[in-house]
């Protein structure tokens, strides 16, 4: 298995999907009920090449990941061939807090309005291991996925 096993919860929640990926390779519902009373280890390695599949085609997608935490922002565009890293840090006492649910912009602003020592930090580095799994271990490790990679461009936009 080259990422893990999707719980239960996920599983549920791509209950469609997981039907057609059988369909795809001819379980028909039938087999899939006979297959995991007779033989529970090819149910689930199904199971496992399922989850594969589904992170592969999450993780292919990936352009942007953040991680906060209350006084750090790491966000990185992940490119093909290399991830770059853009960060800020709050530095000495303040009331921000970056783990609060807020926009770029709300966020831009809390900062204006603080008495708060701001250091920006960036690095580039090229992925160790294949992308996606670099990407996947991120992820394991607290990164969330960022769609329109709004705060990696709020602090691009800073940075320049």
């Amino acid at each position: 298995m080259k990422y893990r096993r999707l719980s239960l919860e996920e599983l549920e929640e791509l209950q469609d999907d997981f039907i057609r990926f059988l369909a795809a390779n001819q379980v028909t519902a039938s087999d899939w009920e006979d297959l995991k009373k007779a033989k529970p280890e090819k149910a689930e390695a199904l199971i496992e090449l399922f989850s594969d599949t589904v992170f592969e085609d999450v993780l292919s997608k990936v352009q942007y990941m953040e991680y906060k935490t209350p006084k750090d922002i790491k966000t990185f565009h992940c490119r093909e061939d290399k991830i770059h890293l853009l960060g800020l840090m709050v530095e000495g006492e303040s009331s921000v807090d970056f783990t609060r649910d807020q926009t770029a912009q709300d966020m831009r602003d809390l900062l204006q309005n603080s008495q708060a020592s701001l250091k920006m930090y960036s690095a580039e580095k090229n992925y160790k291991s294949s992308r996606e799994e670099e990407l996947f271990r991120m992820l394991e490790h607290g990164c969330l996925i960022s769609k329109e990679g709004d705060l990696y461009k709020l602090l691009n936009s800073i940075a320049r």
